[in-house]
């Protein structure tokens, strides 16, 4: 369904993402063990909003609702309740209207998706944030909380490490049916590695990858059939961040002294869930195409239209599969396309740009924020050394929570074009 009253982002921000492998996380064999402290999701979120309020110049009394992705809260920090903590950030937004949204690793997009809502039913000012904090534990015990993302009782005895070996298993599947190779795949964290290593705030920006070394990283699974589908190197990091954005309305513009110029537009949303107790095709993301042809047709655009893209690579394999989902390339050529360099940020079609959730990191909660946050800066030529050399018109963004379960897509359209 079209949106029904116009709605922009009037800026973003992010904070940097943290977790092992960056040079200021604080862990034990890191020379300010014992001294210092890696930052609370109450501190990322506050760092988050004070950002947003200080670059667009925002009058925190003006904002009339607020929302907070957040995922797995209760068991990496003990907290729920979060949209309370939103609220705490600043004291003009006591008693307006705050809710935390939860859907797995989409918890961002549907924040984002709530305040679309809320824009369609009258409020000018809508604050979006995602926050997450989930290095507080160790890895076996972090891979049983985001099992939860899965059905749990059907799918969590499938490996220690559920979604590793849950997204194994697609790997196995589309490269027996498509024969895809390896190193075709190693090509996704090759880029990603690259891209985070030009933006600062990057959870891997200190990090290197090369094709010997992304061909010798460790396959960790126990599940001897989808061991060999999966290594360190596919995966998303667990990360510690949040990121904020402002969506406003034509009547919010004005409040804010701000033109269509200065902002972004979102044109297109698509929302799509699959039932949590079936598994589908497991060579294709029938989901995340579905919400893509919602946003395409919300949006009067097709793929060809889109300029740069954020798209979901919880693993490798799973960035090849978004761009077939998106419509860049046909069933199997993902890889291929990956392969090619045409996502590269000097491409045809630049995707993840900052890093995506391999290099740039996966804060849960915060990342469908972030890659809203991340097409307005190219949009508005923020991104520094990962710029890409074009203006885009068109950004796409496909933010997917489980195993290609709950999905939404966002077509943004830069406004001074």
């Amino acid at each position: 369904m079209a949106l029904p009253k116009r709605a922009f982002i009037a800026g973003g921000s992010i904070t940097s993402f943290i977790g092992k492998g960056h040079p200021d996380f604080i862990w034990k064999k890191h020379p300010d063990f014992g001294t210092k402290e890696n930052p609370t999701w109450e501190e990322f979120l506050q760092q988050a909003v004070d950002e947003l309020i200080a670059q667009t110049g925002l009058n925190p009394a003006d904002v009339d609702r607020l929302y907070l992705g957040n995922f797995t809260g209760e068991l990496f920090v003990n907290q729920g309740h979060m949209g309370a903590g939103l609220v705490g950030t600043n004291p003009a937004f006591a008693n307006k209207p705050s809710m935390r949204v939860e859907g797995a690793c989409a918890s961002g997009g549907l924040a984002i998706m709530a305040g679309l809502d809320a824009i369609a039913a009258g409020a000018d000012i809508v604050l979006v944030a995602g926050v997450e904090v989930q290095t507080t534990v160790s890895a076996r015990d972090g891979g049983d909380f985001l099992a939860r993302a899965s059905h749990y009782s059907r799918q969590r005895s499938i490996d220690d490490f559920t979604f590793p070996a849950l997204f194994g298993r697609r790997a196995k599947a589309y490269c027996e049916a498509f024969g895809v190779t390896a190193d075709q795949i190693d090509t996704v964290s090759i880029k990603a590695y690259g891209n985070a290593s030009l933006n600062p705030k990057a959870h891997m920006k200190a990090a290197k990858m090369d094709a010997d070394t992304a061909a010798a990283s460790y396959k960790f699974l126990s599940n001897e059939e989808y061991k060999p589908f999966v290594k360190v190197s596919d995966c998303s990091q667990v990360s510690d961040g949040a990121s904020a954005m402002l969506l406003v309305s034509e009547a919010g513009l004005a409040k804010l002294g701000k033109s269509t110029a200065d902002v972004a537009e979102i044109v297109g949303r698509g929302h799509s869930v699959a039932s949590l107790y079936e598994d589908g095709d497991l060579t294709k993301l029938t989901t995340s195409a579905d919400a893509v042809s919602k946003a395409y047709a919300d949006a009067g655009v097709t793929a060809a239209d889109i300029n740069v893209a954020e798209v979901h690579d919880c693993f490798a394999v799973t960035e090849c599969m978004m761009y077939e989902a998106a419509g860049f390339a046909g069933a199997g050529e993902g890889a291929k396309l990956a392969a090619s360099g045409e996502t590269g940020i000097q491409g045809k079609i630049p995707v993840n740009t900052g890093g995506g959730l391999i290099g740039f990191g996966h804060p849960v909660g915060a990342t469908g924020v972030k890659q809203a946050v991340e097409i307005f800066r190219q949009m508005k030529g923020e991104c520094g050394d990962y710029q890409i050399p074009n203006t885009p018109k068109y950004g796409l963004t496909i933010n997917m929570g489980g195993d290609d379960k709950t999905v939404v897509s966002l077509v943004i359209a830069n406004g001074a074009i």
